[in-house]
Order: structure tokens, then sequence, then C-alpha cells
């Protein structure tokens, strides 16, 4: 006898409008849905490629009346060349011990994200975390999540990445370092990283999440060359014209 199975319907939310994180005076709503069951990895991959990011075991995407700010982007690894400053960055970083670890907080990780959020982000809503927030942030995850390590000569931690392994590419899920480390550049090394780890395994891309040209800390995006951007619900090649006639 067959037996028929039934897929569990998709339900897809959309949030309470809230203060823009970006963009001053601003405010965001998003369209949310859960990640969970044996196809999470599967829907993860549609999402991220629907432009689509993850935070805990929620995939989430903005849908602000008005507003089209937030544009996905994702870097193309096989074309990709660093430019001067990036290549710079990336000698300045060559003494640095990498490692891969497992989706697991650790005191050590918690001590050097609370450092970073309150000398870069102390007005955010994540420089109150506590300890059991950030694990959360870290741990509550249904696919295939790694933290990227990297230590100096002394074996200190001094940046890390939460990464989501995609089938088509890596997705930079979030990043800190040390604050009093600014001139290495390490937020810029630690996407030079994927880009390099993605190329070893295979993969096309390197995903950013979103670029908002209007926000200052996030126009770092587009200086990782060639990129795509997610407009009209298909991925084209990020144009000059793009960074110079930003979209509102």
């Amino acid at each position: 006898m067959l037996h028929r199975t039934t897929r569990r319907p998709q339900f897809f939310y959309t949030t309470a409008p809230m203060p823009c994180p970006y963009l001053a005076g601003r405010t965001e709503r998003k369209i949310v849905t859960e990640l969970t069951g044996p196809d999470s990895e599967k829907l993860h991959d549609r999402l991220s490629r629907a432009g689509f990011r993850r935070s805990h075991n929620i995939a989430y995407s903005p849908v602000c009346p008005g507003c089209q700010a937030c544009i996905p982007i994702r870097i193309v690894c096989d074309r990709f060349e660093p430019d001067r400053a990036q290549r710079r960055i990336a000698r300045a970083n060559a003494d640095l011990h990498v490692q891969e670890v497992t989706s697991r907080a650790t005191a050590e990780q918690f001590n050097l994200f609370r450092s970073y959020q309150q000398a870069r982000h102390h007005d955010g809503d994540m420089a109150s975390m506590g300890f059991y927030d950030y694990r959360a942030m870290v741990e509550d995850t249904p696919i295939t999540t790694s933290v990227i390590e990297f230590r100096d000569a002394a074996d200190r931690l001094v940046a890390a990445c939460l990464t989501d392994w995609l089938s088509d590419g890596l997705s930079a899920v979030y990043s800190f370092y040390d604050p009093a480390l600014d001139r290495r550049s390490l937020g810029t090394f630690a996407v030079l990283w994927l880009v390099q780890r993605a190329m070893q395994l295979g993969l096309p891309y390197v995903y950013l999440g979103y670029w908002v040209p209007q926000s200052r800390k996030m126009t770092y995006k587009a200086r990782f060359q060639p990129s795509e951007i997610l407009a009209g619900g298909h991925w084209r090649r990020m144009e000059p014209a793009d960074i110079l006639q930003p979209s509102e």
C-alpha cells in the first residue's frame, strides 16, 4: 500500500512596524517564516536566493512600505578581484590563524562580542544582550552553521563570524571583532576569508545580507566586486551606477 505524505504548509507573517536600525526616522516591517522540520536546509537555500536572511530559526526579509533601501547582495567568488586596500588588509592579517568551529557559544566569544557591541553599537538592541541571548543567536539554528574564529599568534580570539552553509555559497550571518584592532580591518578580512573558503569548496557566492547605500555602516559591502544585487526578483551584476545613484 502506498502512503501519501503531506507537506506541512509554510506560513509567512508580517511584523509590526519598528524603528529602522539603518536609517533614522524610518520604520521597518519584515516578512518572517519559521525554519523547522527536515526540509529546513532546502527552504533556507530557496529563501536565501530570494533575498531572505536568517536569525535563529526564523528567515526574514524587509517589506517596508515606500522604502526599498535594503538591497540583497552577494559576491561572485570566482570573478572576485580584491582592490588595493583589500590586498593590503589581507597582507596585514596573514599572521592570523583561522579555524571553523561548531556553532557552540563560548565565554571567550561572548566577551569579544560584548566589547564589540559596546564600542561600535552601544545604542543598539544587541548591546544589551547577555550570554544566554548570545548563545541563542549562535546555537538556535536548524541548518548547518559554524563560527569562524580568527586568532592571533598568542591564540587570542580577535574576530569571529557566524556563518551559514548554503548549497550555492556561504552566508555571513554576523561578524564581530576586537574594537581595539580597527587598523587591521578585521570585518573586511573576514569577508575576504569567506570568499577564499567558498572558492576552495567550489561554491559560487558569499552572501553578505543587505546593502543599504544610504547607511554609512553598510556601504562597505559594495567594495567587494564583482557582486550581484537582487532587483525586481532577479540577481544582476552590480554596476557603478548603482553605487553612484543608490535606490531610495
